[in-house]
């Protein structure tokens, strides 16, 4: 009996270590038990700084800039990187969100945040139709189905002018405010920006730590494999997808509501590949990684304007070499070599 009690376990896994008797396992250290949490607390601390010490409005947009392409980048990833279901027309959930909060508080004279609700649940739908048909496809018979998706809202945008404008735009989308409270602009808004991507980031983690997230990283390494254990593969796909809507359909608002004018420009095919380049740089399967990937292509354009000409050659040459160096993304490329070294380190040591 008591060689049957030392076995049990899960197999591949050491026996946990006798306790004498007596004594207390030993539980883990503060540092051990904060460690999950140190991006968020680092994220935290230093928008804290910024706030009490910082007063450039310039950096204060392309930091609130940043947060809205990282929600973009963080829902296309649990799709692609953790789902590995290819997506290239992001920036028709993108577009949706924006233009359902637009139309409502243009139009209809409604409230922003009485707006959110609209500006979710429309593209939420929409991602949910289209899914239906769509994620039956596979590899690039699905990236030419989302792709054709993406250019249909698209020319919606452009081609229904009495509700957007058409090609001129939707000017006068009022600012963010919550009663008297304005929210415009500023510190406020990239509080509240960055405050919904850590949101997010939670929301993410949950779920990919989840049976559901299981469920994806099976999809992800072998859908017939994973159907063939019981993962309704179907449903999973779906979920995943739509919630990834919901996400860039809530960058959308913030972004209407920020700059207060949109246009058929911002949500067009080169906006799905430049995010679909964030997830793939900043890494995929990596929910940091999309706050990395985001950064890296937002500040680009700002170090490389005198090259805007060739915007699409500089973010080929850039997704080139990092799928040559860092094929994993930055984040995985970072860490792994930050692990060689120390391993080199480590090993040099002794013999010296």
């Amino acid at each position: 009996m008591a060689d049957k009690k030392e076995r049990s376990g899960s197999p591949g896994q050491e026996p946990p270590e006798p306790v004498p008797a007596g004594a207390t396992p030993r539980r883990a250290g503060l540092g051990q038990r904060l460690l999950p949490y140190a991006g968020y607390l680092v994220v935290t601390a230093g928008l804290c700084a910024y706030g009490l010490w910082a007063d450039n409005y310039y950096y204060t947009q392309l930091l609130t800039f940043i947060g809205i392409h990282t929600l973009l980048a963080v829902g296309l990833n649990m799709v692609m990187g953790y789902a590995g279901q290819i997506s290239l027309g992001h920036a028709a959930f993108f577009g949706l969100g924006a233009y359902t909060t637009g139309a409502l508080t243009v139009h209809l004279s409604w409230p922003p945040l009485a707006a959110l609700p609209a500006a979710l649940a429309v593209p939420a739908l929409v991602a949910f139709i289209v899914g239906m048909p769509t994620l039956k496809l596979h590899g690039y018979y699905l990236g030419m189905g989302t792709l054709g998706f993406g250019m249909i809202i698209h020319i919606l945008f452009r081609e229904w002018t009495a509700l957007t404008g058409g090609p001129n735009g939707l000017v006068g989308i009022p600012v963010l405010s919550a009663g008297p409270v304005s929210l415009a602009g500023g510190k406020t808004y990239l509080f509240l920006v960055w405050g919904a991507v850590l949101l997010s980031f939670g929301m993410c983690s949950r779920i990919v730590h989840s049976r559901v997230g299981r469920a994806l990283s099976a999809i992800h390494f072998s859908e017939q494999a994973a159907a063939a254990v019981g993962v309704d593969t179907m449903r999973a796909k779906l979920e995943v997808f739509v919630f990834s809507a919901a996400l860039a359909a809530l960058a959308g608002f913030l972004y209407a509501h920020m700059v207060t004018f949109i246009s058929p420009s911002s949500f067009s095919f080169l906006v799905s590949i430049r995010i679909v380049a964030m997830v793939v740089i900043g890494g995929m399967a990596s929910i940091w990684g999309s706050l990395f990937g985001a950064g890296l292509l937002t500040l680009l354009p700002e170090w490389l304007h005198v090259f805007s000409e060739y915007e699409v050659m500089i973010y080929g040459l850039v997704l080139v070499v990092v799928m040559i160096f860092f094929p994993q993304g930055l984040t995985r490329g970072v860490l792994d070599a930050y692990e060689r070294a120390r391993r080199r380190k480590t090993g040099a040591g002794p013999s010296a």
